[in-house]
């Protein structure tokens, strides 16, 4: 997987079947890109919540500040089979 900078979400719109890229764009040609819809679940405010969720997430990423997923689901197996490694009863350890 390639990151491309700073670069955050492009936005498009489908026209006569095709996707066009509503602002120019310095990827090279042939980039491949995965398009997703956007849902209209969300409201304007949601919207923005969630970007700013994925603005910090990819800053977080630049600063190496990131734990691997698989060494993550491990541990977070291991502490719940292992009863002295749970979170006491109470304290907000878990979610519903």
């Amino acid at each position: 997987m390639v990151l491309f900078g700073s670069m955050n979400a492009l936005k498009a719109h489908v026209e006569n079947g095709r996707i066009i890229v509503d602002e120019p764009t310095d990827l090279p040609d042939g980039t491949v890109l995965h398009v997703v819809p956007v849902s209209d679940d969300m409201d304007a405010e949601e919207r923005a919540a969630l970007e700013r969720s994925i603005e910090e997430g990819y800053e977080d990423f630049e600063k190496g500040d990131v734990e691997d997923a698989f060494e993550h689901l491990a541990r977070i197996r291991s502490a719940s089979e292992d009863p002295d490694r749970r979170p006491p009863s109470g304290s907000g350890g878990t979610r519903a």
